[in-house]
């Protein structure tokens, strides 16, 4: 998850109200509902510190949300009387909840708004394709694409002017799926499409594919329908959360590969609270590994006003200067130090099997830009 978009809320010193609500549900009276819920967690955050004017920042832009299933929830980041940041939540948090703390509470946010892949879906056939962007809340044209529009269909004589007519029909097919290709790619740039699905007979999506760009290789995948069929939602999903579970699994490999010292005793990879805290300051996270519900992710840390400013022990942070400390998550506090480095963060939850044995010890490790 390229946490970039959460850079507005270091630069401004806590104490943060995090809130995570739940809009996909549906009554009779849903305005009353949002009301309900609005106060309860406005409540919630007043009974633990938060000050009046954030509390009524944060009643009046939950009441203002708009329950429906697309997004399925919505985070809210507020201080000092307004909300910062209200990013939409790709599925629902299991329950509302808020949480008043030095940092805002962003760990959740990997699972419920991280590993959201967008998709073009390319329905191919032998003239060309039609693109289709597909995320969590919509789905809409993406362009389209026409090749040759003759000759593309085989005869069934074998004599020598067919046999030319033949191989004309082939380097059609041929042309056509490089320019598919070609489209596709410059597609899933201007998107920035996490997936690339193809649809079509297998020949057509084989020819596609082995004309698209190297790059682009771990990110397509076949349709479970042939040609004719536009892809239900239920499709487009198994091959988004097969994306995210692949991915997942990757990075792991990756990080069980490089906690082994290399020839010199070095090692690209980290886990466990001091290791990590020490990467932080140091500026060595490449990517940051989290597993929420590990016993490391809520343990506690100290911080100072600035993101180098981590610690293990309080005291610690005084024997760096920093005369001004508070307590804090360690994930919060590790995706603070993330966000100021440009280093992306990922839930390895969605990794299943074997895979999972590899993750960091305490749910929290990362990859090292050096040793």
């Amino acid at each position: 998850m390229d946490l970039a978009f959460l850079q507005p809320l270091y630069e401004h010193p806590g104490p943060w109200a995090s809130v995570y609500v739940d809009t996909s549900r549906r009554t009779e009276d849903a305005s009353h509902e949002r009301r309900l819920t609005a106060e309860a967690l406005a409540r919630e955050l007043s009974g633990q510190g938060a000050d009046d004017a954030t509390c009524r920042a944060v009643r009046e832009a939950l009441e203002e949300l708009r329950l429906s299933p697309e997004p399925p929830g919505r985070a809210l980041f507020a201080r000092a009387g307004g909300v910062v940041l209200d990013p939409p939540l790709a599925r629902p948090p299991r329950r509302d909840g808020a949480r008043w703390a030095p940092l805002p509470h962003t760990a959740p946010l990997l699972e419920l708004a991280g590993e959201d892949p967008v998709c073009v879906v390319a329905y191919i056939d032998r003239k060309g394709a039609d693109f289709e962007l597909r995320s969590a809340p919509a789905r809409r044209d993406a362009g389209s694409v026409s090749g040759r529009q003759w000759p593309v269909h085989r005869t069934s004589t074998v004599d020598w002017s067919e046999r030319q007519f033949q191989l004309k029909v082939e380097n059609t097919w041929e042309h056509n799926a490089g320019e598919i290709a070609d489209a596709l790619a410059v597609a899933q740039e201007e998107t920035r499409a996490d997936l690339l699905i193809l649809v079509g007979d297998d020949r057509a999506r084989r020819a596609v594919r082995e004309r698209l760009p190297g790059r682009l290789a771990d990110l397509v995948v076949d349709a479970p329908h042939g040609i004719g069929s536009r892809l239900l939602d239920e499709d487009v999903q198994q091959a988004r959360a097969e994306h995210v579970r692949r991915r997942a699994t990757r990075e792991l490999e990756r990080f069980h590969a490089a906690r082994h010292p290399d020839a010199e005793g070095r090692s690209t990879a980290v886990e466990g609270v001091p290791a990590l805290v020490e990467a932080a300051r140091e500026h060595r996270i490449d990517e940051l590994l989290i597993l929420p519900d590990g016993p490391d992710a809520p343990r506690e840390v100290w911080i100072g006003e600035d993101p180098d400013q981590l610690a293990v022990r309080r005291t610690d942070l005084r024997i760096l200067g920093e005369q001004h400390s508070w307590s804090a998550r360690a994930d919060d506090a590790l995706i603070r130090s993330a966000v100021a480095i440009g280093a992306p963060a990922l839930s390895v939850t969605p990794a299943a099997g074997a895979a999972r044995e590899e993750a960091p010890v305490g749910g929290l490790g990362a990859l090292l830009r050096w040793s």
